[in-house]
């Protein structure tokens, strides 16, 4: 790539890295939420989400929510560079929720399935909080 001065440019690989983690969380908690917010804790137990009988269905729409809420925030925030701090607060809670699903799944003795997505997610998670907020934060309108 050449700049208008004739010299190269620098290809931005954290903003990239940072982008490509944005656009995989949108879509794992975009799914996820919108599973939780449509399907029946029946069909959702069938399908080896065992803990959604385990615990009160307003709790699973709740974090359907805020999983759904957070796949925007990953996103539009940055693309409309309307109000972008949201981006890090989004990773912020979506780190919780992976600490949570973590603690949850560990009590029910399931951590051999979950904590490698668990995991997953949250370093995914973690690295566009440090990023969006230190490394390559995007600046407002």
């Amino acid at each position: 790539m050449t700049d208008m001065a004739g010299g190269t440019k620098r290809i931005d690989w954290w903003t990239i890295g940072l982008w490509v983690a944005q656009l995989l969380l949108l879509v794992a908690f975009g799914a996820a939420g919108l599973m939780k917010l449509t399907q029946p804790v029946a069909q959702m137990a069938a399908m080896g989400m065992g803990y959604v009988t385990t615990v009160p269905e307003w709790l699973i729409k709740f974090i359907g929510t805020c999983e759904v809420l957070g796949a925007l925030g990953m996103v539009l925030p940055s693309v409309t560079r309307i109000a972008p701090f949201l981006t890090p607060l989004a990773a912020l809670g979506f780190s919780v929720i992976q600490v949570l699903a973590i603690g949850l799944h560990a009590t029910r003795g399931e951590t051999v399935m979950t904590l490698p997505a668990n995991l997953i997610l949250l370093a995914l998670s973690l690295f566009v909080l440090w990023g969006r907020w230190r490394k390559a934060p995007i600046a407002p309108r």
